[in-house]
């Protein structure tokens, strides 16, 4: 369905750029919302269609070299925002492949370790995964206990870590581990032992997604395999940054999902003999909904702006993060709203969305956190940690 672009969007963004986003709607479309809601039931993980993607130069979209796609921030945001209009899961698997796990090895590998991953990553050939959280280490990662030794030309690796993305299916791991008491970043390669990867299944958010808690036990890897200027916390956050920027347009198309499949509701429904469309009080919600759905792509796209030009302060990503993710539940709310009773069912994708966002209000930071580093930044004083 057509919604007017009111405050014309569309022309500040290159031919390049519509026709990209209009083949991967195309993709998503086809190949994936008239099959998500039996995915979500049946707690499927699309692996194929997800490697798919790369055909559409998704993973390390803004990463230069080693067959990476090169391009800008605000064409991962358009992209983001399609692939969540069909799935948070899906979304969130793009997400990983890219923000964190390609690349902190863009970013902190050495030469050897991109060579060896990034090429076939964005290819979808060798998928990646992030490990900070702990069960007890969420908000304040800071804290986590998870240790590496140093043993001869190896260091040894032993702890928890859980809500690992793409966990049990992943080629390779950026994983972070206290190092003679500072966080450290490694890479773990798929069978290593003593590396035991569990898929967590039962949830009710997020069922298109692979979502693992990882033991490690004596977990030996080789000195080669350390992220060596992946040192301190700030170079775990600068990841977790990145991801955030995905998840402000991502939502957007979650939203948009909604709003479109409400609307399309309401203008069919009859009630009192015409359609609730016409009624004043349904008119407010979209009029509300349209409005906070513009206001939030409006935040993203100057974010990805300023991302472009290396000066967003990472204040203004959780600002995004915070308010498009409260936007896209409340319009999901509304939107079920409008659907009554048949919106609890999976004839409709809106009760879908709303579970997942659910999760997506939590992740990459919660909104707790988000609100207090927006606090920090305008007081000057920091209330946590």
């Amino acid at each position: 369905m057509s919604i007017p672009d009111l405050y014309q969007l569309s022309d500040l963004f290159s031919t390049d750029q519509i026709a990209r986003r209009s083949r991967l709607r195309w993709f998503i479309d086809d190949q994936v919302l008239h099959h998500a809601n039996r995915w979500f039931q049946e707690g499927h993980f699309p692996l194929e269609q997800a490697q798919a993607l790369a055909d559409y130069n998704v993973f390390g979209a803004t990463l230069k070299g080693y067959d990476c796609p090169g391009m800008s921030y605000i064409d991962y945001g358009l992209m983001m925002q399609e692939i969540e209009r069909g799935d948070s899961g899906l979304r969130s698997f793009a997400s990983v492949q890219s923000a964190l796990a390609m690349y902190p090895i863009h970013a902190f590998g050495s030469e050897e370790q991109k060579e060896k991953w990034l090429p076939k990553m964005a290819k979808g050939e060798l998928i990646g995964c992030f490990s900070l959280t702990e069960p007890d280490h969420g908000s304040d990662p800071g804290g986590l206990t998870t240790v590496a030794v140093e043993d001869g030309d190896s260091f040894i690796i032993n702890g928890k870590k859980r809500w690992c993305t793409s966990a049990t299916i992943a080629d390779v791991c950026i994983l972070f581990a206290k190092l003679n008491d500072r966080i450290q970043g490694f890479l773990i390669e798929k069978g290593t032992p003593g590396f035991n990867p569990v898929e967590i299944t039962n949830k009710f958010s997020l069922r298109i997604s692979v979502s693992a808690e990882i033991s490690l036990e004596d977990c030996r890897i080789p000195k080669a395999n350390i992220l060596t200027d992946a040192k301190g916390l700030k170079s775990a956050l600068s990841c977790l940054n990145q991801a955030r920027y995905s998840i402000a347009w991502g939502v957007i198309g979650a939203a948009f999902d909604c709003f479109e499949e409400a609307l399309k509701y309401a203008k069919q429904r009859i009630q009192f003999e015409k359609p609730i469309a016409s009624f004043q009080l349904v008119q407010k919600q979209f009029a509300d909904m349209w409005t906070e759905i513009v206001s939030a792509q409006l935040l993203a796209l100057r974010l990805g702006e300023l991302m472009d030009e290396g000066k967003a302060d990472p204040a203004a990503i959780s600002m995004a993060k915070r308010n498009n993710v409260r936007m896209a539940m409340e319009v999901a709310r509304q939107c079920r709203d409008i659907l009554g009773a048949v919106g609890i069912l999976d004839d409709y994708h809106v009760m879908r969305h709303l579970t997942n966002l659910e999760s997506v209000f939590t992740y990459e930071g919660t909104d707790h956190i988000h609100t207090l580093i927006l606090g920090e930044k305008l007081t000057g004083l920091r209330a946590f940690g």
